[in-house]
């Protein structure tokens, strides 16, 4: 596996394994990799011959005051880990290298990012769907591998990648979850032993709306109040949004079952902001 820093040098690797006929695959991570992050990673492995992983921390996702400077890191963990899982070549370049000093162009995530997490990080998407065309651009992949865990994030970056025409497919893959049904994250550390307990909610308020829709609940209002519900029902909790969307464009639906239906949580465990989301069928 080799380990690069520079664009032109992981031009000239991904251009050598594309002369040899091999199909490109790209995983952009932040790092501080866990279970779920590898899960792209063989995914990638199954379905492409040659694997770029990307571990780099994105400044201009991050709004005054978030956590850039606090997001955890460890490369050489990284490193180890991704060699392990069969990576072919790991880009882990600084801002420097990906940012010029006077850069201006951006990249705007349209409606999709305006609502859910772009209420409340309103420069968030655009910061996204910068870094991760310019990865594109960069290792030139046939497919390109993201969490459903960031489920606006996938479904932004694949909106993105059809309207500009951008020549990748856009892969989403399941949610990894710890055995009590928290979803990984690397913010996961930043929590009290306490928090963590108290953070499996999410995932209850979650089944609790897929429960309903399986027992033939229709109403997305009651499927949300029974999210509500249940951060309620957690002293440790307070809910940013609960809220049943068409999976598609993330459009707030009144009834299920015309479109697929996605269910979508974030709420506050003390400091830490936790997202998360579950598919919705009618039974």
């Amino acid at each position: 596996m080799e380990r690069l820093g520079s664009k032109q040098e992981v031009r000239q690797a991904v251009g050598e394994a594309r002369r040899e006929g091999k199909r490109i695959a790209l995983v952009p991570t932040m790092g501080a990799l866990h279970d779920g992050h590898l899960s792209l990673v063989t995914a990638a492995r199954e379905r492409a011959d040659y694997v770029v992983v990307s571990v780099f921390v994105n400044p201009t996702q991050f709004a005054p005051g978030e956590d850039f400077e606090a997001y955890p890191r460890d490369i050489e963990r990284d490193i180890d880990l991704l060699g392990a899982e069969g990576a072919d070549l790991v880009f882990t370049p600084t801002p420097e290298v990906m940012y010029a000093p006077d850069a201006e162009v951006t990249v705007d995530p349209g409606p999709l990012g305006a609502v859910l997490e772009g209420a409340t990080r309103p420069s968030h998407f655009r910061g996204v769907c910068t870094v991760v065309t310019k990865l594109l651009a960069v290792t030139a992949p046939d497919l390109a591998f993201f969490g459903e865990k960031d489920y606006q994030q996938l479904a932004v970056l694949r909106r993105m990648a059809r309207d500009l025409d951008l020549p990748v497919k856009v892969i989403g893959c399941p949610t990894v979850r710890e055995c009590d049904g928290l979803a990984m994250s690397s913010r996961n550390v930043y929590l009290s032993r306490d928090e963590r307990a108290a953070a499996t909610v999410l995932y209850r308020a979650l089944r609790s709306a897929e429960m309903l829709a399986l027992d033939g609940e229709r109403d997305a209002r009651v499927l949300e109040e029974a999210m509500r519900s249940q951060i309620d029902s957690e002293p440790l909790a307070a809910l940013d949004y609960a809220m049943v969307t068409d999976a598609a464009t993330l459009a707030s639906l009144d009834t299920l079952g015309a479109v697929p239906a996605r269910a979508l949580i974030a709420a506050r465990m003390g400091a830490t902001r936790l997202i998360d989301n579950l598919a919705l069928e009618v039974g």
